[in-house]
Formats: structure tokens, sequence, C-alpha cells
């Protein structure tokens, strides 16, 4: 399977805030949105990316605001990203060794989707229901 079947499945919506926007409104949208991290778009460039753990290990634990404190000072700038071409296991690898856990997906440098780790782990449990009916089918028959 790959990422461009994650996508055509689970949608391609992508939200974004800007670099000068607080931290509190970058987690204003994820909380509506309901998702663990937003990128960082600027002129449709990926400019970065900030996650829940940002927000905890860079915020939280350092007694900042986030209110007071711009997304830009806390993103991570170098951003892992995919091709709707990759396959389930190349982002799986890339997850785990990177120890991160969402994937933007660029095509011709223009963010076309995101995927999150659990993306990765339904996809995978689909492929093992089909591999175990298939199975099941094939031994009854």
């Amino acid at each position: 399977m790959t990422v461009n079947q994650i996508l055509s499945s689970k949608g391609k919506d992508v939200y974004s805030v800007l670099s000068t926007n607080t931290v509190f409104e970058a987690l204003t949208i994820m909380s509506e949105k309901n998702i663990g991290a937003i990128l960082v778009i600027e002129d449709t460039v990926l400019k970065g990316i900030l996650s829940e753990r940002d927000y905890a290990r860079k915020i939280v634990l350092k007694d900042k605001s986030s209110k007071d404190t711009l997304v830009k000072e806390i993103m991570v700038s170098e951003v892992i990203c995919i091709k709707p071409s990759d396959n389930l296991d190349y982002c799986m690898e890339l997850m785990n060794t990177k120890k991160i856990r969402h994937l933007p997906v660029m095509d011709n440098d223009v963010v076309v989707g995101i995927i999150s780790i659990s993306d990765v782990v339904k996809a995978i449990i689909e492929i093992q229901k089909d591999t175990i009916n298939h199975l099941n089918s094939y031994i009854t028959q």
C-alpha cells in the first residue's frame, strides 16, 4: 500500500499556520481539528511543523506562555517528508528511526497531505485483515 492510497481513504486535508502565529493560536486550531500536529506553511512553502510534543517539551516544561511565544520559536524547521508513491514499510521505518509521528506528503514541492503513525498502523491492520481473509478462503475451499 502506498501513501497515496492512505490519503485517498483518509482525505487530503492540510491544516497550517504561519510562523508568526502564537503557539496558542496553533493549539486552538489543532484542538478544533482534533490533530496532533500542524504544518507551518508560508506562500505554499513548508517551513516547519509543530506538534503536541513540541508544545509539551518547549513550552510547558520550560514554563513559557503559549500566548506569548511564536510558532517559529518552537517549531521543527527540518521537516522530514514523504512522497505519495512511498510505501507503508518505508513510512513506518522512517517514523521509527526518526522518532516522529507525522509525515507531510510532498508532490513537486507542494504539500498534498499529511499522515500520522495511526494512519499507517490502521492501514497495516487492514492489510493484515485482508491477508487473513484470503488465507481463510484458501483453506476452506
